[in-house]
């Protein structure tokens, strides 16, 4: 697949990109990364949906917030966006927002799909991935190896060459700031997640190592109208490599929804 960048229009603050028509369907995309990350998603949903693909604050063409945002201002910032209720779509620190949306803002949630989401880190995971929120300086642009290797290897493709460009791309302040939130977030309290009301999908890969199969089948328990798929052969960038498998996955579980 060819990852080219699309024209965008205004999403309250940020900025997305807007195509086809029926109910609305809303993606969320993760960390130093841009709308185009679901450009598979897009040309599959908008075929039957309202599909709107928003560049988180930051990032692609959004502004960034101000001050020391937390996940809550991240969330907000998307809410004031939404002026009808969307099946919500996120991965990685997209699916925390999309989490946070279901919990907090739930008239404006229909469902929830959840890709590649942390839950409960383990003291080393969760002491790796703050500790690379701690090198970054928020001036210059952080080589994006480690996070491609972990995403994609050392297989060369058009994905990796896709995000590469992205990640040196995104603003370095910005970055830092979104990623010192992903750092320290730990997944929804199980409280709340027990007390979400809508539809949940979790979905992940069978090969992902951070955003485990066992995250999402935990959360999937908890959450009352929850359950988990698993993607095999998939790691954390499944969106993009494993499209047709996320997109039958997505399509049918909206049809669940029943938009």
């Amino acid at each position: 697949m060819i990852w080219t960048t699309r024209p965008r229009s205004e999403f309250g603050s940020l900025r997305a990109i807007k195509t086809g028509q029926g109910p609305l369907v809303l993606l969320i995309h993760g960390v130093g990364l841009r709308a185009e990350a679901w450009a598979a998603q897009i040309d599959a949903l908008s075929l039957q949906y309202h599909t709107v693909a928003v560049d988180m604050p930051g990032h692609g063409q959004s502004p960034s917030l101000q001050g020391r945002p937390g996940l809550s201002d991240y969330t907000d910032a998307i809410a004031d966006g939404l002026d009808t209720p969307a099946l919500v779509i996120g991965h990685s620190m997209g699916a925390m927002i999309a989490l946070d949306l279901a919990i907090r803002h739930t008239h404006l949630v229909r469902g929830v799909a959840v890709l590649n989401a942390i839950y409960q880190r383990d003291q080393a995971a969760s002491d790796a991935v703050k500790a690379r929120a701690n090198s970054l300086d928020g001036v210059t642009v952080a080589d994006p190896s480690g996070p491609l290797d972990r995403w994609f290897g050392d297989t060369p493709s058009s994905e990796r060459t896709a995000c590469r460009a992205w990640l040196t791309d995104v603003d370095p302040a910005a970055y830092r700031l979104a990623y010192t939130v992903f750092a320290h977030e730990n997944g929804p309290d199980p409280a709340a997640l027990a007390a979400m009301s809508c539809p949940a999908l979790f979905l992940t890969g069978r090969d992902e190592p951070n955003s485990t199969p066992a995250m999402s089948e935990a959360m999937a328990d908890i959450a009352p109208k929850g359950r988990a798929q698993i993607v095999e052969t998939a790691a954390h960038m499944m969106p993009m490599t494993h499209a047709d498998e996320v997109n039958g996955a997505l399509l049918r579980f909206a049809q669940e929804v029943r938009l």
